[in-house]
């Protein structure tokens, strides 16, 4: 067995505490409201606003036996750059206001989960940040279409507001393929053990994101709850 698929393996019941949180069950049987899709994205925006800089502080702390990963890494910075700007068009689209959300602070769970990237890289290992994306985006392979349509149809918001989950849904299913072949060349036990130790805890803390996000109202059809949640 791979170093990739042992990564699957040891963080699965961390994955399951995700996926089993109760806004996105909630959303995969459709059960959605608009401030619920808008206070995602705001939380969205919080942390993929740092993908960038923490790619760039990752490159900078590679120990002399991780330099191989240097070229991937500008690889990733390219293929990230300006992704948070389409969260703030999604936001717009939907209805929010992307100055605000732009100018605004994360949630505490947000705040966390960013700080110790930082922190993972900065006191740890560097190659614990592969932990984060593999939690985001497997995450986002798992969910992010899905999601989408699941959103959309109760909520009738137009295509313009679901750039950021669409487009990241098929982008991430390249990346995890590219992923999977890069986690293949890891053959460090420590570096391999710092990662799985760091996807564990962004399961973690990815789902106190999710835990974080208003739900829907409970026994109200998911059209009449936005309506009512989003009027004055």
């Amino acid at each position: 067995m791979g170093f990739y698929e042992r990564l699957v393996e040891q963080t699965a019941d961390t994955r399951a505490g995700l996926l089993g949180t109760p806004i996105i069950q909630g959303c995969l049987r459709g059960e959605v409201s608009l401030p619920s899709y808008l206070a995602f994205l705001r939380e969205a925006y919080h942390h993929v606003h740092h993908t960038v800089p923490l790619l760039r502080a990752c490159k900078a702390a590679l120990a002399p036996s991780q330099q191989w990963l240097q070229g991937p890494l500008d690889e990733y910075v390219d293929e990230e750059q300006g992704h948070d700007l389409w969260i703030l068009d999604d936001i717009r689209a939907g209805g929010g206001d992307p100055d605000a959300v732009r100018d605004g602070a994360p949630g505490h769970a947000t705040e966390v989960m960013v700080a110790y990237a930082y922190d993972t890289i900065a006191r740890r290992n560097p190659l614990g940040f592969f932990g984060m994306v593999h939690v985001l985006e497997g995450t986002s392979v798992s969910l992010a279409l899905l999601a989408a349509d699941q959103i959309q149809k109760p909520l009738g918001l137009p295509d313009a507001a679901f750039s950021y989950l669409r487009s990241h849904g098929t982008l991430d299913q390249v990346h995890t393929a590219h992923f999977e072949v890069l986690m293949g060349r890891i053959e460090s036990p420590r570096d391999q053990a710092d990662i799985v130790h760091a996807a564990r805890a962004f399961y973690r803390l990815y789902g106190d994101v999710f835990r974080s996000l208003p739900l829907p109202a409970a026994g109200q059809a998911p059209a009449l709850a936005a309506a009512q949640e989003a009027a004055p």
